[in-house]
């Protein structure tokens, strides 16, 4: 009875504490970095983030200073990977995708 209180337990506090996010995870997302290189200070990545999470279908978006990239999870079927580097580039910090 201990030992399967304790295993419940156990997997209650892994699934809490998972790094994954189950955005991530979720059926029919997709994940993009894109190569921002006109980002030159640290105030940048919040610009670029506010332009990426105003487009429609955009699940999760971040931006790195110090990588000048932006990590972008969203809806494939409500936004094309065009319409991310649009919103960089209407934001003043062109990009492109990562190979």
């Amino acid at each position: 009875m201990i030992r399967a209180l304790l295993f419940s337990l156990l997997v209650a506090i892994v699934a809490i504490t998972s790094p994954i996010s189950p955005l991530a995870q979720a059926a029919g997302t997709k994940t993009v970095t894109l190569d921002i290189p006109g980002m030159t200070c640290g105030t940048c990545p919040i610009t670029v983030r506010y332009s990426l999470k105003k487009v429609p279908g955009v699940i999760q978006a971040s931006a790195d200073y110090a990588s000048k990239t932006a990590t972008v999870t969203f809806d494939p079927d409500k936004v094309k990977v065009k319409a991310l580097t649009d919103a960089t580039a209407n934001a003043g910090y062109p990009s492109m995708v990562r190979k």
